[in-house]
């Protein structure tokens, strides 16, 4: 078993038309959002990852979405993709979530065209565990050469030496498959002494396939499917803002079947909002450790995501959506 620091001791009790692009160093606030400024300095408030020196606002890019139809092939409009990435970084964006098996290739290309060389400050999380079919299937690489190779692809895409962070990919499409990681972190734990990775994270993970990992190496972060209908790391979470680590939902607003709730209509009415803002903001107020990665193609909607971090959600409106995942499981039974 491949280690690269003492283990520790865990116990865990139960993953448009074209926009004009503008130069990285005349962007200023979208015309849409003159509280461009005032995101920068709240955006959920920041987090540092532990053992870390990287500190991000909390609410961050996802960029899937960059890529063409079912994350597949270029998108509709590269200039409009290159422009949403450098209006989040010039909101104050600084934690972007990419894959080189979104496309494939294509998000990271993308990201490399607008943003390269990245700001100062900017976090770049990938991940690796799959690959694309030419059919647009989503496959298992989780070998230790497919692994490899994918953390080669995401350097060379990205134009970097090193990435800040990867996540190794299990488990199922959306929920984890109990069993043994110890061979797949053992490789990332070679890739990080070869100075590739500075820091390794994990989705689509239960707690004891955590704990195993943690045994080889510090974990940063955890990205798994988590929203405010779909709950079932709550412990989880819990048990992961005691160590201090990144909880990184993915499909936070519900993926390729987006939330639909009246609970979420009524409370997003009440306060001036969008039912996805509200989403949002409650992931925000769930717990401190969680970071969002809400992912569009849209300027527009960019901004309706980053203002989510502005929305305080009263007593009475949390009562309402943390009844939504009891009402979700009912209904799933049914």
């Amino acid at each position: 078993m491949v280690c690269d620091f003492e283990p520790a001791h865990r116990n865990y009790r139960g993953w448009a038309g074209a926009i004009p692009i503008r130069p990285m160093n005349k962007l200023e606030p979208n015309a849409m959002n003159q509280s461009a400024t005032h995101l920068k300095n709240k955006l959920g408030g920041k987090f540092t990852f532990p053992g870390a020196s990287m500190t991000v606002n909390r609410m961050g890019y996802g960029a899937m979405q960059l890529a063409g139809p079912g994350v597949f092939g270029p998108p509709r409009d590269p200039d409009a993709a290159v422009a949403v990435l450098r209006e989040a970084i010039g909101a104050g964006v600084n934690h972007i979530d990419t894959s080189d098996f979104y496309g494939p290739h294509v998000t990271n290309q993308i990201i490399k065209k607008a943003l390269h060389p990245y700001p100062e400050g900017l976090v770049i999380v990938t991940k690796v565990g799959a690959r694309r079919g030419n059919d647009k299937s989503w496959i298992p690489a989780l070998s230790r050469q497919e692994l490899a190779d994918g953390v080669r692809d995401n350097l060379r895409n990205l134009g970097v030496e090193t990435l800040d962070v990867v996540n190794l990919r299990v488990g199922g499409l959306e929920r984890p498959s109990e069993g043994s990681i110890a061979d797949q972190v053992a490789a990332l734990v070679e890739l990080k002494r070869k100075g590739l990775i500075r820091h390794i994270g994990l989705s689509n993970v239960s707690p004891t396939q955590l704990e195993q990992a943690q045994s080889m190496t510090k974990i940063v972060c955890i990205q798994n499917l988590y929203n405010v209908a779909h709950r079932d790391d709550d412990d989880f979470i819990d048990g992961l803002a005691r160590e201090e680590i990144a909880y990184v939902p993915f499909f936070p607003l519900g993926g390729f079947n987006p939330l639909q709730s009246s609970a979420l209509d009524d409370v997003a009415k009440s306060l001036d909002a969008t039912p996805m803002q509200v989403a949002l903001a409650w992931l925000l107020q769930r717990s401190p450790n969680i970071l969002l990665i809400p992912g569009t193609s849209s300027v527009q909607h960019l901004h309706e995501n980053l203002a989510a971090a502005e929305l305080t959600l009263p007593a009475e409106a949390l009562t309402r959506l943390d009844a939504i995942s009891a009402e979700s499981e009912q209904l799933q039974k049914a």
